[in-house]
Order: C-alpha cells, then sequence, then structure tokens
C-alpha cells in the first residue's frame, strides 16, 4: 500500500512521529506501517483498544461520551487520536472505531466506521466511513482510509506553514 509509504516519508522528513489507537482494525494500521522497511525512525507504536473500559482507562476516552454513545461515534475516534498522541508521546496520532461486522454494535449498523487524525497545534480531522463488504474487507478500506486522512492532514499542515512563513500571503 503506498499510503503508509507515503505518510511516513513525510513524517520523517519532518522529523514527526506518529501512533497509532485501533479498535475495529485490531492492529492492522499498525502492521501497515511497520511493513515499511525505516518505519521505526517514525512511527512509535500502537494500542489496540477493543475493549470499551480500555479506550477510557488506557486512551482517555470520556466515560460518559462512552455510556451515552457507545464505541462507535465520531468523537470516540478524535478523543482516541488524541489520546494515543498523549500516551505515547507522538507529533500525529491516528484511530479507528468501528463495526466489521457481522452484528450491528451500539445500535450502529455495519460498515460504520469512523477514523481520525490528532497533530500537533489541534490539527484533527475525523471522517465518517460507511463501508460494504465483509468484515475483512472493511477492516482493510478502514485502514486505508485513515492512512488516506493523515495524508491529506500532513498536506495540508503543510501548506499552513507554508502560508505562515511567508508573511500570510
Amino acid at each position: 500500500m503506498m499510503g503508509a509509504a507515503a505518510v511516513l516519508a513525510l513524517l520523517a522528513e519532518r522529523g514527526q512521529t506518529l501512533a497509532a489507537a485501533e479498535s475495529l482494525t485490531g492492529g492492522l494500521v499498525a502492521a501497515e506501517l511497520t511493513s515499511v522497511p525505516g518505519a521505526s525512525k517514525v512511527f512509535r507504536g500502537s494500542v489496540t483498544a477493543y475493549a470499551t473500559t480500555l479506550k477510557r482507562d488506557v486512551l482517555g476516552v470520556d466515560g460518559v461520551l462512552l455510556a451515552e454513545r457507545g464505541a462507535v461515534d465520531p468523537q470516540v475516534a478524535s478523543q482516541m487520536a488524541a489520546g494515543v498522541r498523549d500516551v505515547m508521546g507522538a507529533d500525529w496520532g491516528l484511530a479507528t472505531t468501528g463495526v466489521a461486522g457481522p452484528d450491528p454494535q451500539d445500535g450502529r449498523p455495519v460498515g460504520t466506521v469512523y477514523v481520525a487524525v490528532a497533530g500537533p497545534a489541534g490539527a484533527g480531522k475525523v471522517a465518517a466511513l460507511r463501508l460494504n463488504g465483509d468484515r475483512g474487507e472493511i477492516r482493510r478500506e478502514s485502514v486505508r482510509s485513515v492512512l488516506e486522512l493523515l495524508h491529506e492532514e500532513l498536506r495540508e499542515n503543510a501548506r499552513a506553514q507554508d502560508t505562515e512563513q511567508n508573511g500570510g500571503n
């Protein structure tokens, strides 16, 4: 997958680091990133917080939010990304949460996925996905989507820095 290599190269150029918080992907994001030679320069590690209590206790996701909305929620994804960034001491955090199937979860249909990115200076974004396919396809597409979201954020972040350095023009 070109996504992982491209993201790692951009981060390496900037001297920035990355960590991942995964739920439905169960370590696939970390596996994708670490399949790239030299990933250790950038990738600090990951937390596979499959259990809701781990999202709260390890990643610092708000317990009330989890109780009210369940783990499949855009705000949960956002807090997971910010939490793993803090826990791992990384510049950027990624997160995946959703329903891979075969059964619905927390009243959410199979294929409901939220991926999130948290970066320096409050940069962050969440994408809501409605994915089709079997469990494996949904998980693979979630990995691709979170890496793509990070790639977009890195490009936007670079443009914002260029604009600042050039006096806002």
